[in-house]
């Protein structure tokens, strides 16, 4: 075989896919089926970056050891729940030398007045009484995550889209500035994935932070605790187990019977059929703690293996520095900085 025949026959660079996550603890089954699910899917298609951002979380106060205790806690969920660091460069945030080195490059080309517009900055402001400058910077941290590992695609939520406009927005003033280095990353919609509502409020999305404890879903939770919330779970005066607009509730149990059973919502309301909403919502919490009983037996053998666990973040963290340092050592030549002697 010729040379020119082996290089024909090469397989084509995967595209670069970067999602983060604070280690804020919760993790909750809306993370799990609708994010984590198809991050475990991406891990055969893409170059996945799967970050654990400790530096943006103390955006927010923290206690100094729940934070590291959150933050292992979340590595061996992401274990836990399929995603392989075999297949996979998986790293903790504050590990990576390059994420705030970018963010200062980076944030001296965004006009302060931008940050000043981002609708969680001005959220959570007006929440608070003292603003610390990295709330007001974090979008910046967030760009420098996307464009340290050149990333061409970010799943992203809605909370999270004017963020991504800002990455995309640096990484064109810098291309434009110097000259091209940075993907303009794109969002990330996955053609399949569920949309976990509170179970308290089906109108708003499952969240760690809801009032309500009975509305989430978490998943260190157990057995018994599952089975009530969802037996709990408001669904509306009928009897009918549809999917429709005026049936938040039962839509929802809908879509998470669905998703932990791999069945399509048409399938699922022909069974249910006349039963009614306690045999329904049974089968939802049976459905429920047969697909997270495997995860958690996993987080609790990791959990109890601290140095395995945290031998793969060192390897993980390797990988993604690799990386770092390649894309920061061209940002410091084009902005001027003097190379360093090693």
């Amino acid at each position: 075989m010729s040379v020119a025949s082996k290089i024909d026959e090469a397989p084509a660079p995967r595209q670069v896919l970067l999602t983060c996550v604070q280690p804020t603890g919760g993790f909750h089954l809306g993370n799990y089926l609708g994010a984590v699910l198809n991050w475990r899917r991406m891990q055969d298609d893409y170059e996945c970056y799967f970050g654990i951002v400790d530096l943006h979380a103390i955006t927010q106060p923290q206690d100094p050891a729940k934070l590291r205790a959150a933050t292992l806690e979340l590595a061996a969920w992401y274990l836990a729940s399929g995603l392989d660091p075999a297949k996979a460069n998986f790293f903790i945030q504050s590990h990576v030398i390059g994420h705030t080195e970018l963010a200062w490059v980076l944030g001296c080309l965004c006009p302060v007045g931008q940050l000043e517009r981002m609708t969680q900055y001005k959220d959570k402001s007006a929440k608070q009484e003292s603003i610390g400058a990295g709330l007001l910077y974090y979008p910046v941290l967030m760009a420098a995550d996307i464009l340290l590992y050149n990333a061409h695609a970010v799943p992203v939520g809605q909370d999270q889209k004017q963020h991504l406009e800002l990455a995309r927005d640096l990484a064109e003033k810098f291309n434009r500035t110097y000259s091209p280095t940075f993907n303009v990353p794109e969002p990330f919609i996955p053609q399949t994935g569920a949309r976990i509502m509170s179970l308290a409020d089906p109108t708003r999305k499952m969240s760690k932070s809801d009032e309500d404890p009975s509305g989430t879903l978490f998943l260190n939770d157990s057995p018994a605790t599952l089975r009530k919330k969802i037996m709990s779970a408001v669904t509306d005066s009928g009897s009918e187990v549809l999917a429709r607009d005026d049936k938040a509730g039962v839509t929802n149990l809908l879509h998470i019977l669905g998703a932990c059973t791999g069945r399509a919502l048409p399938e699922l309301e022909a069974e249910f059929a006349g039963q009614g909403y306690g045999a329904f919502k049974s089968a939802v919490a049976d459905a429920v703690v047969a697909a997270l009983e495997p995860v958690q037996q996993k987080y609790t053998e990791l959990m109890a293996n601290k140095n395995h666990l945290l031998a793969v973040i060192k390897t993980g963290g390797d990988a993604a520095q690799k990386t770092a340092y390649k894309t920061l050592a061209k940002v410091y030549r084009k902005v001027g900085f003097l190379e360093r002697i090693r």
